[in-house]
């Protein structure tokens, strides 16, 4: 990360969700997107990881991950967690919260150019704060028939241009696109 302060990073999200746009079933999990795992098809996770300054997740994203076992995934990458109940940390991922704006105005003034955000509730509230500038969003060839939605109904409207989009043997389409700004 760049130690110049930036006026507000990037806002950056990667997930997957479901075709009838879930990102997890109604209790949280996400075992549904195991089978898309194993096909080794390169979905350029690692290719985006490498070009964020800050991963920003929410602790249930957090504990998720925690679950998975085995080695933290994100060793050498800043990790800022945003909860009001910190837990004691596995690596050097450091705790926050606060309102969508300050947290990124942080992030800026500690030199972050993009922060990767994940996690539904957090990009809920950095979509509805307009934080975003950029959504890669792999589509997996599945009806969960309920769960979590990436943007549930009420949320702003804000138009978006395609950037770019692919679609693998295994099914999973995948569509980035662009916020627009003035």
């Amino acid at each position: 990360m760049s130690d110049a302060p930036v006026a507000r990073p990037q806002g950056c999200v990667f997930i997957a969700q479901s075709l009838d746009g879930y990102i997890a079933r109604p209790d949280g999990a996400i075992d549904w997107l195991l089978p898309f795992q194993d096909t080794g098809e390169d979905a350029g996770f690692d290719a985006f990881l490498a070009t964020v300054d800050v991963l920003l997740m929410g602790r249930n994203t957090y504990d998720t991950v925690l679950g998975f076992g085995g080695a933290w995934p994100f060793a050498g990458k800043q990790v800022v967690v945003l909860t009001h109940r910190p837990p004691t940390p596995v690596a050097d991922e450091t705790f926050a919260h606060g309102e969508p704006a300050a947290v990124m105005a942080r992030l800026g003034q500690a030199g972050a150019r993009r922060v990767y955000v994940d996690g539904g509730d957090v990009i809920r509230q950095w979509w509805a704060a307009d934080l975003l500038d950029e959504l890669t969003v792999t589509t997996v060839p599945l009806c969960l028939g309920a769960g979590l939605p990436l943007f549930p109904p009420g949320g702003p409207e804000r138009a978006l241009t395609l950037a770019s989009s692919r679609a693998f043997p295994s099914g999973l389409l995948q569509a980035r696109y662009l916020v627009p700004r003035a």
